[in-house]
């Protein structure tokens, strides 16, 4: 039962695979206040238990699953959840949301997190229903794609209503840049927190609904609030056509991945984009918890030769990745491989930037079909790029190589090919944009203490709600401070445990906030609550290891536009003014980025002074 009215449960769940011991303990009330719950607290719970010197696949890593004060009420979108290890790509903190269903289910059988910690001896997946808490063997499970796992578990406890998230194939055979998948198509996807779960043998997690409601201060105000985000989201094109909506307007603006950032000019854009996909083929909503905004939906390809199949109408970010960025202009076909890459339990970015730098390789000569188990890697040979994933994740032939990601497997050829790769130097792929064309972007994903796009204000449509002027993309001075004033405010929202696409207004979260808890939270407090969590993460991936020297763009990542609208403009003479004044603002030392023990203090975090690592 919950006993407090705050939107908050209060109450932690750990399990520890080693021992297989389950327990229950109380989230401190200080620390509900201090980090309100998702990527906040999985922050907090990182830093206190992960210790420097712990790896990502040693038992004493963490993963923390957290939903936040939104969970499971009314507001839309508030069945996302965070989660929050130490990952195998940059041997640093990820915290990485995903939507759907299962962030709410936690929270009515009574918790706001999760922790794993230890690895079992055997597979095994959790199974929570309630006061009933179990692990189970999972033998069942194993070589299960993410969609076969969750049809499983149903049948296995006949419970239709179950959310499972878990990890396919990839995740097992500990593939670098394995997700966490579940709920049909929803997908924890950074920093391999799949292949860290892979490594502690828990093949999924399981929660059952219960009819349980979650107490607010205010309910009437929680339903207002809820119906005002609902009518203010549905205002988006994202409500008819999904992220899919961007690929034209992304690629007006240069800033649409093409052949693995060989040339920005893909003419065939309109016939990927979300309107030829409403357009063409059959759809229908598939809406996350309580939201009215349908920008999720399923889609079924009715002709050609993947007729039949019926999978998530594809993000923007796979139409670009299995798109213009391999050289394909086959709706169909990236349907297929979006499905077939969500199966496999692989991210989309990390796979599609590694398969675009294996076809560019290809095609300059640097590989031969013999060097890749006899598949021709031309330019849109979609059906080998389906053998390929395969390949990658049961680790196989040239998979091995490939599912160490690209920056690795570049590393590991050398030469012109390493030239040739996307990638920031500390290891992850950017998301699927040519971020060339738009330089916050690019700033962000190398310095990012998330591993993930954490404060680029030019993912804010209305900037002067934020008090913030209209950005030059590519103003050095303009971008570095717009994204150190914004830093604070994404993760603020995955704190809360909402989806960014349904709390897109500043002044109705904060509404709904103070209507689920009572906090009445400036703007400023918000988003300071997003800072905490950062220079968290900052100081744990310092104490971690990290070296600034590797938050720069690779050459390929940060080379000059050929043609489209940026050609000829570089960002490389700027990036390292762009990035030390962007550290001088958020309070970091302005060469290494390492948080500075006043900001610390500033920000309630006074207790991380004495673990922060010399300067030297």
């Amino acid at each position: 039962m919950q006993d407090r009215n705050d939107g908050r449960t209060g109450k932690i769940l750990r399990v520890d695979l080693t021992t297989g011991t389950i327990s229950k303990e109380t989230l401190p009330s200080e620390l509900m206040n201090l980090y309100l719950g998702g990527a906040g607290i999985g922050a907090y719970y990182l830093q206190k238990e992960v210790q420097a010197g712990v790896e990502w696949d040693d038992p004493e890593n963490r993963i923390i699953f957290s939903s936040g004060p939104f969970g499971g009420t009314k507001i839309p979108g508030a069945g996302t959840f965070s989660l929050s290890t130490k990952g195998s790509m940059v041997d640093g903190a990820v915290t990485t949301q995903a939507n759907g269903f299962w962030g709410a289910y936690l929270r009515f059988a009574g918790y706001d997190s999760i922790i794993i910690q230890g690895r079992a001896p055997n597979w095994v997946y959790l199974k929570i229903d309630k006061d009933e808490v179990k692990l189970v063997d999972a033998t069942s499970l194993i070589g299960k794609d993410t969609r076969e796992i969750e049809t499983i578990v149903r049948e296995e406890t006949g419970e239709k209503g179950i959310s499972v998230f878990g990890i396919g194939p990839a995740g097992e055979n500990l593939v670098r840049y394995a997700v966490v998948a579940g709920d049909r198509g929803h997908v924890a996807s950074k920093n391999g927190c799949g292949c860290v779960m892979g490594a502690k043998r828990l093949k999924a997690i399981a929660i059952s609904r219960s009819r349980q409601e979650i107490p607010t201060v205010d309910p009437e105000s929680v339903s207002a609030m809820a119906k005002a985000m609902n009518e203010n989201a549905k205002k988006s094109p994202l409500s008819k056509y999904g992220t899919a909506v961007s690929v034209t307007p992304f690629y007006r603006d240069g800033i649409l991945p093409v052949r693995n950032y060989t040339t920005n000019i893909f003419p065939e854009h309109e016939l990927i984009n979300g309107e030829y996909i409403i357009d063409n083929f059959e759809t229908r909503p598939k809406p996350c918890w309580m939201c009215a905004h349908p920008h999720v939906k399923i889609v079924k390809i009715t002709k050609g030769p993947y007729a039949g199949l019926e999978g998530e109408l594809p993000e923007y970010e796979s139409l670009s990745g299995w798109g213009s960025n391999v050289g394909n202009n086959d709706a169909s076909a990236i349907i297929m491989l979006s499905d077939l890459t969500d199966r496999l339990g692989l991210d989309v970015n990390e796979a599609s930037w590694t398969v675009s730098w294996v076809m560019d390789c290809y095609e300059q000569g640097i590989f031969t079909s013999k060097d890749l188990d006899g598949l021709e890697m031309n330019w849109g040979n979609v059906e080998n790029i389906r053998t390929l994933l395969f390949k990658i994740s049961s680790r196989e032939g040239v998979g091995n190589l490939l599912a160490d990601g690209v920056k690795r497997a570049a590393e590991t050829v050398g030469g012109e090919a390493l030239k040739m790769a996307v990638y920031v130097e500390k290891g992850t792929t950017p998301r699927g944009h040519d971020h060339r064309g738009r330089w916050g972007e690019l700033l962000d994903t190398c310095v990012s203490a998330t591993s993930t796009l954490q404060s680029s204000a030019f993912l804010i449509p209305k900037l002067d709600e934020f008090g913030l002027p209209p950005v030059n993309k590519s103003s050095p001075w303009e971008v570095a401070v717009s994204n150190a004033k914004m830093d604070g405010w994404f993760v603020f929202l995955d704190c809360l445990g909402v989806c960014r696409f349904t709390a897109c207004n500043p002044k109705l979260v904060l509404g709904a906030l103070k209507s689920v808890t009572g906090m009445d939270l400036s703007l400023k407090q918000a988003m300071d609550i997003g800072r905490r969590t950062i220079n968290v993460l900052r100081v744990f991936n310092h104490c971690h290891g990290l070296d600034p020297a590797k938050e720069v763009p690779s050459i390929r990542y940060g080379s000059t536009p050929k043609n489209g609208p940026a050609e000829g403009k570089s960002i490389l003479p700027y990036f390292e003014f762009m990035k030390s004044l962007y550290f001088e603002l958020n309070g970091w030392d302005s060469d290494t980025g390492m948080p500075l023990p006043h900001t610390l203090e500033s920000l309630g975090l006074a207790e991380l002074v004495n673990d922060l690592p010399s300067k030297d």
